[in-house]
């Protein structure tokens, strides 16, 4: 039967319907006829059409579940895949034992893709050149600024972090988690330093001025120089930072936030230009209304990339014992959280750190329910927009296929090392990865703005009830 073309199999689908019509009416017609001897012609022909119907209808759902099985699937199963290889540059060989029904269509869709790996392997080899080229130089330009003994901070026109060194990380982190794309003024006191960028766009000279910390304890001696395009650069003097000489201290910045334009709304706004936070956690136990949280671990997105550095990794006091069965899953003991921050504390810190972002997790209600529960003893609103990667995937592979978290890495080619499996930021930077992965994906289907997006995922609600 595989042998067969996807044409003739296709009028196979057909010829078993109309044998299989001319089957059932006849034997609906045989058994009226039957039971016109019995009772009346009238309630003969009733029986017929009763029985013809019924026959017809089972027909009709046999043939469409063997064409789903056999064609309908392998179809969106090789498609998905071929847009894994376009989109997401997964370079995997395609199943075509999926698709064995579907004539050459697999095989050809085979050599499509390892043509395309093998062009994607020559440009890759030769960005790489460029990368290392590129790394080496900014290597040399981090080693330059951390001998200097100034905090810098790059500032977008719209008062959004766009660059900052390591000695600024460490100013950051005194005041809030450091992350790009934050507005400065989650740092600053703002009417000290609105008035500071005022006055440097009026005279269009540097200006100094004392940066308050919006914690109220700290204060910096700092300069203000405008930049072309109107965004500038903060210098912070005389920063006191405590990392060993030996220690990174990594430069991070996406100078494309320098030109992103403020979203109109969230639900037009293009996926590329949304930052996202995606988190996992560990907890107590699988019942949200009860268990309590061990462990956030967090990584934010932007431009389709992984920051590097910008991550949340916090042990999480519950306040009650963790049994024995979930520390065997995440290794999260009771020793081990015993005097760090209670889910309050942890929770107003992921806040902060996932503001103005979109929250991403896999199966999202479970782990939300766990911070919405505390929200009160927190003193937040958790009112971010949310996407699902359990429902982006059923959107991009269809709803028939598996939607854990094992099977989208494995789909996808993301490796989650087996030391990483079940830590909240193991899982997290994994779910990242997915999401990166996604993102052209969708924009390549249509979905290039948030709404459209959230639109479909809706579709798909009742995975989610399943799930939870």
């Amino acid at each position: 039967m595989s042998k067969l073309g996807l044409r003739l199999r296709i009028f196979l689908f057909f010829g078993l319907l109309a044998l299989g019509g001319s089957a059932a009416v006849l034997l609906a017609l045989w058994a009226g006829h039957a039971r016109v001897a019995e009772t009346s012609v009238a309630d003969g022909f009733v029986f017929a059409a009763i029985v013809a119907v019924l026959a017809l209808l089972a027909l009709s759902v046999g043939v469409w579940l063997l064409f789903d099985e056999n064609v309908a699937k392998p179809i969106e199963k090789l498609a998905a895949e071929m847009r894994m290889r376009a989109h997401a540059g997964v370079s995997r060989e395609v199943d075509t034992h999926a698709a064995r029904y579907l004539g050459d269509l697999a095989h050809a869709a085979r050599a499509v893709s390892e043509r395309l790996t093998e062009g994607t392997l020559d440009s890759a080899q030769r960005v790489a050149l460029e990368t290392e080229r590129l790394s080496t130089e900014k290597a040399r330009l981090t080693a330059l600024l951390t001998e200097i003994p100034v905090a810098m901070i790059l500032v977008s026109p719209r008062g959004q972090i766009v660059l900052y060194d390591g000695q600024a990380a460490e100013v950051l982190a005194q005041l809030h988690v450091p992350r790009l794309n934050a507005p400065l003024s989650d740092y600053f006191e703002a009417s000290g330093l609105e008035a500071a960028v005022t006055r440097m766009h009026k005279t269009g000279r540097e200006v100094r001025f004392t940066a308050e910390g919006v914690d109220g304890a700290q204060s910096y001696d700092a300069r203000l120089k405008p930049m072309e395009g109107g965004g500038y650069m903060m210098v912070i003097e005389g920063a006191e930072t405590h990392m060993p000489p030996e220690a990174e201290r990594p430069l991070v910045y996406d100078f494309d936030l320098l030109n992103h334009d403020a979203p109109a709304s969230i639900e037009d706004t293009p996926l590329s230009a949304l930052s996202y936070t995606v988190f996992d956690t560990e907890t107590t136990g699988l019942l949200p209304h009860k268990d309590e949280v061990v462990q956030i671990g967090a990584v934010r997105v932007l431009n389709g990339r992984i920051v590097p550095g910008e991550v949340i990794d916090q042990l999480v006091d519950p306040g009650v014992p963790i049994p024995p069965s979930s520390t065997r899953v995440h290794k999260v003991t009771d020793a081990m959280v015993r005097g760090k921050p209670d889910i309050a504390e942890a929770g107003r810190r992921f806040h902060r750190f996932a503001k103005g972002s979109v929250i991403v997790a896999h199966n999202a209600p479970f782990d939300m329910a766990f911070l919405r529960r505390h929200r009160d003893r927190m003193g937040v609103a958790w009112d971010h927009p949310i996407l699902d990667t359990v429902l982006l995937s059923a959107v991009l592979f269809g709803a028939s296929q598996t939607h854990t978290l094992d099977a989208l890495c494995e789909r996808l080619g993301v490796e989650i090392p087996a030391a990483l499996r079940h830590t909240a930021l193991g899982d997290a930077h994994a779910t990242a990865q997915v999401l990166v992965r996604m993102l052209p994906m969708l924009e390549a289907r249509g979905m290039t703005r948030f709404g459209a997006v959230l639109d479909e995922t809706r579709k798909h609600g009742r995975l989610l009830e399943d799930l939870n």
